[in-house]
């Protein structure tokens, strides 16, 4: 064997907060491409059916994507070292099921480009989370607190120019403002879900891992909300038998989701929920792409409408500028760091180890594990499950443009390439 093949592969120089910052913006774009079909709501198919059809999408790619990269043996590793993280991870998914439900009644009720900028406002929530929790902008300077306070509060004030120029709607008043207390509700409870997120990077847990367990909080309460909306088994089986036909496209959109989710995991990991959530949260343009070019939802508007979503689209992609740039200082670190030294204290972790896995450096992550058989099961199973829905699925009564779809699905694969391949040559996905 040669001396060569010895030595371990060089891994890449890149920063953790560029990491971050291009994760953010990867997470964005599938987050963006996972909300489209949403836009079943409006063919008459309710909104806890749309949610359980992305429920179960994400299921099937939180258990199929991290066996993919990096094996069950890692993940039951992680898992078995930071035990006190489990219930963290099924308080999230529980969080995440509701809110998604709602965001779906807001659809129904004041459409996409109204809901979206109003559960958008996590960005803000998940600011003051992280300032409160873990620390995150105490001790940086004032620029730095104005690039990303700044800069979150660009994004939500673009969004909020892109649905005033989008709006068109016709719903009653009374159903409009069920849609809008939905869509704020739904963005209280993402901007809440990000605490799990982060309680669980500064202790050491791989978003892997994570989002493994975190799929069986949202499946159980999807399964509760479905029961409870449906008064019974029977009813909810009826309700999804008839459903069958369309179940393929919210299933395809949960797996985008989950996808948009791990860039997004690691966002927040790398650079604190306080600037990799409002980085992410600019899916809205992406969200606005698919509207304008698949679904021709804006093609009545008038200029000035038109001039208006130039301008909330800039005003988004300034405010994302200016968080990117927001590395933090050295003070900033060190809250970072006594934030991480608190949570190793409370539960008796590695201080060691668990520096290296927030440093991108996991030592568990470069442990050869072994591959089990049973892998590829989950593999075939996860392929087994697209084929059969999609072997049923039948098309739905909504026009869209072929060739801005395939466009738009080809673009949202480029960041899962050079965005992945970035976190393996940095992190080995750590």
């Amino acid at each position: 064997m040669s001396d060569t093949a010895l030595v371990p592969r060089q891994r890449s120089t890149l920063s953790l907060h560029k990491l971050g910052v291009f994760c953010g913006l990867a997470a964005a774009v599938w987050l963006g491409s996972a909300e489209a079909p949403t836009k079943l709501v409006n063919a008459g198919f309710s909104p806890f059916l749309i949610s359980m059809g992305m429920v179960m999408g994400a299921f099937v790619a939180r258990w199929s994507v991290p066996t993919l990269l990096k094996g069950t043996a890692f993940v039951w590793s992680d898992l078995r070292a930071k035990p006190h993280l489990i219930v963290w991870a099924l308080v999230g998914g529980m969080l995440w099921a509701v809110a998604n439900t709602l965001t779906i009644f807001a659809v129904r009720n004041v459409g996409l480009s109204i809901a979206f900028p109003l559960w958008n406002t996590n960005s803000l929530v998940g600011l003051f989370w992280g300032y409160l929790l873990f620390k995150e902008l105490r001790g940086s300077r004032p620029r730095e607190w104005a690039k990303v306070v700044g800069g979150a509060a660009a994004i939500v004030a673009g969004a909020a120019v892109l649905a005033v120029a989008t709006t068109h709607n016709s719903a009653a008043p009374g159903r409009a403002m069920v849609g809008i207390l939905a869509a704020l509700a739904a963005g209280v409870l993402l901007g809440t879900m990000y605490i799990p997120y982060r309680k669980a990077y500064i202790s050491g847990m791989n978003p892997l891992s994570f989002v493994t367990i975190f799929t069986f909080g949202e499946l159980g309460t999807i399964l509760v909300l479905g029961l409870v909306f449906y008064k019974g088994a029977g009813p909810l089986m009826a309700e999804l038998h008839r459903a069958r036909p369309m179940l393929f496209w919210p299933f395809l959109g949960g797996f985008c989701w989950v996808v948009g989710d791990l860039f997004q995991q690691y966002a927040a990991k790398y650079i604190g929920i306080g600037r990799g959530i409002p980085l992410s949260n600019t899916n809205q343009l992406w969200g606005l792409a698919w509207g304008a070019l698949v679904f021709a939802e804006f093609s009545g508007l008038a200029m000035g409408a038109k001039l208006l979503i130039v301008a909330g689209s800039t005003i988004m992609i300034a405010g994302a500028v200016s968080i990117s740039m927001a590395a933090p200082p050295p003070s900033e670190m060190e809250n970072w760091h006594a934030a991480m030294h608190r949570e190793c204290k409370r539960y008796e972790l590695d201080t060691e180890n668990v520096t290296a896995v927030v440093a991108g450096e996991d030592p568990l992550a470069d442990a050869p594990h072994q591959r089990r058989w049973w892998e590829v099961l989950i593999m075939a199973g996860a392929v087994g499950v697209f084929v059969w829905l999609a072997a049923g699925t039948r098309a739905q009564h909504i026009s869209v443009n072929l060739f801005w779809m395939l466009v738009l699905m080809a673009g949202t694969l480029i960041p899962l390439g050079v965005v992945g391949t970035m976190l393996w040559r940095r992190t080995r996905f750590s």
